[in-house]
């Protein structure tokens, strides 16, 4: 999703994980996933300073706004080398003794069968110890086994619900990492994948190339919109919306490295929530009457994240919220959420050992206007 003018110098980069494809063949051992040069560059990146004027803002930011709890998710989030991440395996592709390895690796189930809403076809695998398995580069032809990420980035579509033959949005989508989820839970009736920048709009499509065999790649619509208009352009067309915002990345701004982009970022974070505001809008008239909505982003901002759906409910008549506490309490082994939340909302706090998130879920649902 591209910003308008300016602000667009605020998009944050990736903010999931890199697909990766082990090598078919035999049962693998732990240490044939990792090269000498894959461990060598992983290493390097876990050793890239805070950025000093970021942590600065939110130090005062969130201090205000999380109280004590700041103080732990800092320490997480200033810490990359206990960063963990989740391994979504692909459900067109992955070879059978995978999760044999992952198992033998430490690794277990993400979710569990409490949750309101976890199709069997979706198997996500966490483990309490930081690191990553090694990525794999893009392959024209050659799908991948699993995908990367945070597992906090799985919630927005647990708490979507999609079900097989929906019409389904997923508005700002790149890099693709929550529109490869969508395809792992169901198989949409018209499923459209939407980025409007362009250079992430490429990202995008390599990514669902990497992981979705034809016919199905063929089925999906692939867009370059820009989403504030897309509620213009198919009014009450989806049954479902995911709209997955741009937002403050608060794990990649801690690391910006050029100072005075990040002192500019900081300066024009305030255009966001007005983007973010106008996207709703737009995702709101795209929706179809009695359809869901969720709204995410990976930020702790209260701006970004309480504040917009309050002004969403405040302005819109035709959506309510919907309660997700469920959800919380069938993963709460697994993440921290912050207890300062409405039912219709979930805050992932990352944690030692839960270093998910930062994630904030909230879902709507459209009701027919009187």
């Amino acid at each position: 999703m591209r910003l308008p003018h300016t602000a667009a110098r605020l998009l944050p980069p990736l903010r999931e994980g890199v697909a990766l494809h082990p090598r078919r063949g035999a049962t693998r051992t732990p240490e044939q996933f990792l090269s000498p040069k894959l461990e060598n560059k992983t290493k390097g990146k876990l050793q890239k300073q805070v950025c000093q004027v970021v942590l600065d803002h939110f130090e005062k930011q969130y201090s205000a706004e999380l109280g004590d709890v700041w103080s732990s998710v800092r320490d997480v989030l200033t810490y990359p080398s206990c960063w963990q991440h989740a391994v979504l395996l692909n459900k067109f592709s992955h070879a059978a003794d995978l999760e044999d390895t992952l198992c033998a690796q430490g690794y277990h189930p993400a979710f569990s069968a409490t949750l309101p809403y976890l199709p069997r076809s979706l198997k996500c695998y966490v483990s309490r110890t930081p690191g990553r398995f090694p990525s794999q580069k893009h392959q024209t032809g050659r799908l991948k086994e699993y995908y990367l990420l945070n597992a906090a980035s799985v919630l927005p579509v647990l708490a979507l619900e999609v079900k097989d033959g929906e019409d389904v949005l997923d508005l700002c989508a790149a890099p693709g990492g929550k529109s490869i989820v969508i395809l792992q839970c169901a198989s949409p009736g018209q499923f459209h994948c939407n980025e409007y920048d362009e250079l992430r709009f490429r990202w995008l499509r390599q990514t669902m190339e990497s992981f979705i065999p034809h016919p199905q790649f063929d089925l999906i619509t692939i867009s370059n919109l820009d989403g504030r208009q897309i509620g213009e352009l198919k009014p009450e067309f989806f049954d479902k919306i995911l709209v997955d915002a741009p937002c403050s990345n608060d794990r990649s701004w801690l690391f910006s490295f050029d100072i005075q982009q990040a002192t500019l970022r900081l300066l024009r974070r305030r255009e966001l929530s007005v983007l973010q505001f106008q996207l709703l809008r737009s995702a709101i008239k795209a929706l179809r009457p009695g359809g869901s909505l969720v709204y995410s982003t990976c930020t702790l901002s209260k701006a970004e994240n309480s504040d917009v759906i309050n002004l969403i409910l405040n302005s819109c008549s035709n959506v309510i919220p919907v309660d997700i506490r469920e959800i919380a309490k069938a993963v709460s082994q697994e993440f921290t959420f912050h207890s300062d939340t409405q039912q219709h909302e979930l805050l992932v706090l990352p944690e030692k050992g839960r270093a998910w998130g930062p994630m904030y879920v909230a879902k709507l649902r459209k009701i027919q206007s009187t």
